[in-house]
C-alpha cells in the first residue's frame, strides 16, 4: 500500500507534515466503529442484567446511576493520562492497549456472579476505554484545520453507525425468548443479558487485532511532546483550557452537552421498559433508528450546514434541536410520539463537531492530544455526576413522586443543560 504526504496544517511548516497511508482515515473509522459497537451492544441489556440482581426497577435505577458514575470517575483520572501519553508515544499504542483491556474486561463482566463484581468490571472499563479520545487526536493529526469539522462529523457518523448496529445486535442477543443458532453447526446459544457482553468482548479483541495488523501511526517523532504529569493528572489536563481563554466558553458548552447526553445512557432503557413496555429487542430497534438518524446528520449534513451557517450558528441550531427533542422524549405518552422526537433530536449532532472544530483551531498541533484528553476529562466530569443525578431522578419520580405523572422528568433536566449551553454560545 503506497504512502502519501499529509497536507500540512496551516500553522505547520512543510517539513513538519506527517506521512501516513492513504487508508489511515478509513482505518481509524473502522477502529472506532468496532469500539463503539462493543459499547452499544450492551446498552439494551445492562439495566436488565442489574435488575436480575436487584429484582426491582427502582433499585436498578440507583445501581445504573452508581455504575455510570464509577465508570466516569475512572475515565476522569485515566483519559487525560491517555491523551498525554498519545502525544508522547503516539496514538497507535494507546488505542491498542485500550482495545485489548476493554475486550478482556467485557468477558469478565459477562461472567460476573454479583453486583459488586459488575461494579469492579465497570471500574476496569473506565480505565481501559481511552481509544475514542485518542481517535479524535488521530483525526486532528491527519486533517487540515479547515476540514476538521467535516471529518469530526464523519467520525460522529461512525459513532451513530456503531450505536445503531451495536444496540440492535445487543437487543437480539439479549432476548431470552429465543436461541441464537451458530452457523454451520447444530448448536445454538440461548439469548440472555450476558450474551451481548461476550460478543462485545470479542468485538474489542478483534479491534485490537485489526489495529495491531493495519493501523498506522499518525504522529511522527518530530511532532511529539514531552510527557508532563502536571497536564496528565485530572486537574492538570485542564491547564490547556485555562491557558487559552477563548477555549473556556467552548469547554463549558461541551460540558453542558455531555450532561445532557448522559440521560440516554442512564435511564432510556429503564424508561422505555416502564412506559412503553419495551423489551431488549424493541429497545435495540429504537436505538438502531436513533443511530441511523445520527449517522445521516453527522455524515451528510454537518459539512453543508457548517458551510452555510458557520460553526457558531451551527452550534446554536444543534443545541436548540436537542433541547426540543428531549422535551418530546419526556412528554411522549406513547412510543409513536416518542418517535417524532428522534429526527429532531438527531440534529443535535451538528453541535458537537462544530464545537470540536472551533476548539481544535485554537491549539497547536502538538497539543491536539491534550485537547482531546481535556475534552474527555469534561465528559468524565459530567459522567461523575450525571448518571447519579438521572438515576436518582428516575427512581424518585417512579417511586416517591410517582403521583406527579412525570416519569420523563430526567429528559427535561437534560434539555435544560442544552439550553444553558445554547445561552453561553449566544452571548460569547
Amino acid at each position: 500500500m503506497s504512502d502519501h504526504s499529509l497536507p500540512p496544517d496551516a500553522d505547520l511548516p512543510q517539513a513538519g507534515a506527517v506521512r501516513v497511508r492513504k487508508a489511515a482515515f478509513a482505518f481509524i473509522l473502522i477502529t472506532v466503529l468496532l469500539d463503539v459497537a462493543s459499547l452499544g451492544i450492551v446498552i439494551p441489556v445492562w439495566p436488565a442484567l442489574i435488575t436480575g440482581f436487584t429484582h426491582s426497577a427502582v433499585g436498578a435505577g440507583w445501581w445504573v446511576g452508581l455504575s455510570g458514575t464509577v465508570w466516569a470517575v475512572m475515565q476522569f483520572f485515566c483519559q487525560p493520562i491517555a491523551g498525554a501519553l498519545s502525544d508522547r508515544f503516539g496514538r497507535r499504542p494507546v488505542i491498542l492497549a485500550s482495545n485489548l483491556g476493554t475486550g478482556l474486561d467485557y468477558l469478565v463482566m459477562a461472567f460476573s456472579p454479583t453486583l459488586w463484581f459488575l461494579l469492579i468490571g465497570r471500574v476496569i472499563s473506565g480505565v481501559t476505554s481511552a481509544s475514542i479520545a485518542t481517535a479524535f487526536a488521530y483525526i486532528a493529526d491527519v486533517t487540515e484545520p479547515q476540514k476538521r469539522a467535516a471529518r469530526f462529523g464523519l467520525l460522529g457518523a461512525v459513532f451513530g453507525l456503531g450505536f445503531m448496529l451495536g444496540p440492535a445486535l445487543g437487543g437480539f442477543l439479549g432476548d431470552a425468548r429465543h436461541a441464537i443458532p451458530i452457523p454451520g453447526t447444530d448448536w445454538a446459544i440461548q439469548g440472555g443479558p450476558r450474551v451481548p457482553f461476550m460478543v462485545a468482548g470479542a468485538f474489542s479483541l478483534l479491534n485490537f487485532l485489526y489495529g495491531w495488523l493495519v493501523l498506522p501511526e499518525s504522529l511522527t517523532k518530530t511532532r511529539r511532546d514531552r510527557f508532563n504529569w502536571a497536564r496528565a493528572n485530572p486537574l492538570g489536563s485542564f491547564q490547556l483550557l485555562r491557558s487559552h481563554a477563548d477555549l473556556l466558553p467552548l469547554a463549558s458548552i461541551q460540558l453542558m452537552a455531555q450532561f445532557g447526553h448522559y440521560v440516554l445512557q442512564t435511564v432510556f432503557t429503564l424508561y422505555a421498559f416502564a412506559r412503553y413496555g419495551f423489551g431488549p429487542k424493541e429497545i435495540g430497534l429504537t436505538l438502531l433508528v436513533i443511530g441511523l438518524c445520527a449517522m445521516v446528520v453527522q455524515g451528510a449534513l454537518v459539512g453543508p450546514i457548517v458551510k452555510a451557517l458557520g460553526e457558531r450558528r451551527a452550534i446554536v441550531l444543534g443545541l436548540f434541536c436537542g433541547s426540543v427533542g428531549f422535551a418530546i422524549y419526556g412528554l411522549a405518552p406513547s412510543w409513536q410520539i416518542f418517535a417524532i422526537g428522534i429526527p429532531i433530536m438527531s440534529l443535535w449532532g451538528i453541535a458537537g463537531p462544530s464545537t470540536q472544530a472551533m476548539m481544535s483551531k485554537r491549539v497547536a498541533p502538538t497539543e491536539q492530544g491534550k485537547l482531546q484528553g481535556a475534552n474527555q476529562g469534561l465528559q468524565s466530569v459530567a459522567g461523575i455526576f450525571a448518571p447519579a443525578l438521572y438515576g436518582s431522578l428516575y427512581a424518585i419520580f417512579n417511586d416517591q413522586l410517582k403521583g406527579l405523572g412525570l416519569p420523563g422528568f430526567p429528559f427535561f433536566v437534560a434539555g435544560g443543560f442544552l439550553l444553558t449551553g445554547l445561552i453561553v454560545q449566544v452571548i460569547i
